[in-house]
């Protein structure tokens, strides 16, 4: 089964060569492909895919001139994909690449009914206590067991791709498709994934309290319209 990773970055040039070289280093002999998406990055993140690219035949590049959302990324990335499995990732390096090579051995020992998630540890308590309260309310609002749900890697089977109807184009894509997944009775698989530090750069949104508010607030309000769509 070929596996596609794909990898959204926004102004991740600091983690670029390191990314590179560590997708280069799990996807070596193996049938995988690395997509990363410039999502509109400011930086000089085009400069640097464009004359490291060449030394990596597994990774590949897309290129999206506005940010249209973290979530319009990742669509953008699978509708290039193409692999039978199907993943995506965070540029950062908090989590491996390898990761999803370990994923994959859950659909060769499952089969494709499966939706697969890391499942993080490593994070600090607040971080912990932050991910408990989320899940609690989106279990009692969609009525559906979740836990950890803006963990990585994600993956599932081109199928259920081509069955998503209006994915939303920010952070709640983790969530969609999550509950998606339990919706359509998927059995959901998760795996331990080591969370470490960001080696550069910062976070698009968890800052600080401040900024985790409005994450929560935007996630209520797509929790609630979901809820209704259903």
């Amino acid at each position: 089964m070929k596996l596609s990773v794909v990898i959204p970055c926004f102004n991740e040039s600091a983690n670029l060569e390191s990314l590179l070289s560590r997708c280069h280093e799990v996807g070596q002999d193996k049938d995988i492909e690395f997509i990363i998406v410039d999502n509109g990055s400011n930086d000089n993140t085009g400069e640097i895919l464009g004359n490291l690219l060449p030394l990596y035949s597994s990774v590949k590049s897309i290129r999206l001139e506005v940010n249209r959302g973290y979530g319009f990324g990742i669509i953008s990335g699978l509708r290039q994909a193409s692999g039978q499995i199907l993943s995506w990732t965070h540029a950062d390096l908090q989590t491996d690449p390898m990761d999803a090579v370990i994923g994959l051995q859950l659909f060769v020992e499952y089969g494709q009914g499966i939706f697969v998630k890391g499942r993080r540890y490593g994070r600090p308590f607040s971080d912990i206590a932050f991910t408990a309260g989320m899940s609690i309310f989106e279990t009692v609002l969609l009525r559906q067991r979740m836990w950890d749900i803006n963990a990585q890697p994600t993956m599932f089977t081109r199928v259920f791709f081509e069955s998503w109807q209006d994915p939303p184009d920010d952070f709640s894509i983790d969530l969609y498709a999550y509950a998606m997944a339990a919706r359509q009775g998927l059995v959901i698989k998760r795996f331990p994934v080591r969370f470490g530090k960001r080696k550069h750069g910062i976070s698009t949104w968890n800052v600080d309290w401040s900024s985790k508010f409005k994450f929560i607030s935007r996630t209520i309000r797509y929790s609630l319209a979901l809820g209704r769509r259903w």
